[in-house]
């Protein structure tokens, strides 16, 4: 992802969408819950109304013995297979079938989770709905313990009654209230529907909880994703804080392809900028001002002697104080053009005529100027004053160390325009080569009174290096040496 605010939009996006889509697929799996257990309770009480229609077709009439019901009674169940017991009209007891009696023996509190079906002549059927039992265990509910016994019946009796059935064994209408199986704990929550009340386990309240707890892992999980994307921004502020506190060396870390990328880069750019400013200014202002002691002291003593010397003496001191003036000035003009050279990395292009240029530069020094067959005559693009500064160093510094003889030669280079200046001068060792285009960098030996202050040579590759190019120096053949300012060759034109 290219940008920041992408990046957000779809975090955002995916959230909602993840809370969306767990959010209807909880809902509509609470719905299926819901629907299931009330077709499950419709279709159980329809199933024991048809059970009890059944068992009341098939049993003798209440009038009959209680022997006889109960007979009759048990042998259906053996039958039918299922837990089931019957009271008369009055609440008592008439039989209850073995299974039933074993599973309340076994379990009491499973009489809360009774079928009541009443006949049509008053009596009451009493069904144990299949699987109840693993339903309460598969819900978490605690197992069955003492103290749990069922209530006594209404006639205080209990006992066998009838020939071959139990009656009354534990057991009374009051004690098992007409209540439909036991709803099911959403099966998301299972996992907790020991730790909450069973209220909040199924239906309604189990939804809720449900949505409440998905957005909270939501808002959790979301977090690590919004610190993720404000780091950057963070690390990116403490280094501004650092730059701005004065270490210019610092620089922050550059992650992705995105906005803040680019500001960090950005930033590394501008900041390597301005310590390069800085440590230029420093450097220039620290060498300046050593380069300026000179000819001040010389100006100094010389007007504390101008006033007692003789006439032709006072005119020679008078020369000097011009030409320390002169060097003054030259020092100033260019301290100025490095420091705008130092705070600004383009120039300002503009059609040039290097060989006009060069032609009249080489005649101010009288030197010679050769041009090559191949060398292109149309205008080149570049910053007119500042090339003619970058030639014009060239020829002074070579006609100053390098003797009368001066060559200005322009030929060309695979994708170069070059402009070399040759002298016939004592040359540069191969170890000064590169040290003679720092600042105020003077080769060992070169008096003061040579002129110069070491800006000529560090202006030339400055200038070469804003138009893309470069400056060397080499040995020339048969002795001195060979200064050439290489600028890139523009394309063609279609």
């Amino acid at each position: 992802m290219k940008t920041l605010a992408l990046r957000i939009y779809l975090t955002v996006v995916t959230v909602l969408l993840v809370f969306a889509l767990v959010s209807g697929w909880l809902a509509q799996r609470n719905l299926e819950h819901e629907r299931t257990q009330v077709q499950s309770v419709t279709a159980w009480n329809e199933r024991a109304a048809a059970w009890a229609e059944l068992i009341e077709n098939s049993l003798p009439p209440a009038s009959e013995s209680r022997q006889e019901q109960a007979r009759v009674f048990l042998d259906w169940a053996d039958r039918l297979r299922m837990p089931m017991a019957l009271d008369d009209a009055k609440g008592r007891r008439i039989a209850t079938s073995e299974l039933m009696d074993e599973r309340l023996r076994r379990f009491p509190e499973l009489r809360t989770q009774m079928q009541q079906s009443r006949l049509s002549d008053g009596r009451t059927l009493w069904v144990m709905r299949p699987g109840v039992l693993r339903l309460r265990m598969a819900n978490g509910l605690p197992a069955p313990g003492p103290g749990m016994g069922p209530p006594p019946p209404r006639d205080g009796r209990e006992g066998r009654e009838g020939e071959s059935g139990h009656a009354g064994n534990g057991g009374g209408p009051s004690g098992m209230p007409a209540l439909p199986p036991p709803p099911r704990a959403q099966p998301w929550l299972s996992p907790l529907a020991w730790m909450m009340p069973p209220w909040l386990a199924e239906g309604v309240p189990a939804l809720a909880l449900t949505l409440v707890l998905l957005f909270v892992a939501v808002a959790i999980g979301a977090w690590p994703v919004v610190i993720r994307l404000t780091r950057r921004l963070t690390a990116l502020r403490q280094g501004v804080e650092l730059f701005g506190s004065g270490q210019l060396q610092h620089r922050v870390a550059v992650e992705g392809a995105d906005e803040v990328a680019a500001v960090a880069r950005s930033f590394n750019e501008a900041a390597q900028r301005i310590e390069d400013l800085v440590t230029s200014s420093r450097s220039l202002l620290a060498n300046a001002s050593h380069e300026l002691r000179s000819p001040l002291a010389r100006l100094k003593m010389a007007v504390s002697l101008m006033a007692e010397a003789p006439p032709e003496r006072a005119a020679r001191i008078r020369s000097e104080i011009h030409q320390d003036i002169k060097e003054l000035d030259a020092l100033v003009e260019e301290v100025l053009l490095a420091s705008r050279l130092d705070a600004r990395s383009e120039v300002e292009r503009a059609p040039v005529d290097l060989l006009g240029l060069a032609t009249e530069e080489a005649n101010r020094v009288s030197a010679e100027v050769s041009v090559g067959d191949d060398f292109p005559l149309q205008p080149y693009t570049g910053d007119d004053r500042l090339l003619r500064r970058a030639v014009r160093n060239l020829l002074e510094n070579a006609r100053r160390y390098g003797g009368p003889e001066v060559e200005l030669a322009l030929t060309t280079a695979p994708g170069a325009l070059e402009l070399a200046v040759l002298d016939r001068g004592p040359g540069v060792p191969v170890e000064q080569r590169e040290r003679i285009f720092e600042p105020f960098y003077r080769l060992p030996g070169h008096a003061e009174h040579a002129g110069g202050v070491g800006l000529g040579l560090s202006l030339v590759n400055q200038i070469a290096h804003r138009h893309g190019g470069q400056v060397r120096c080499e040995a020339r053949e048969g002795g001195g040496s060979r200064f050439v300012l290489s600028l890139p060759r523009p394309l063609p034109r279609p």
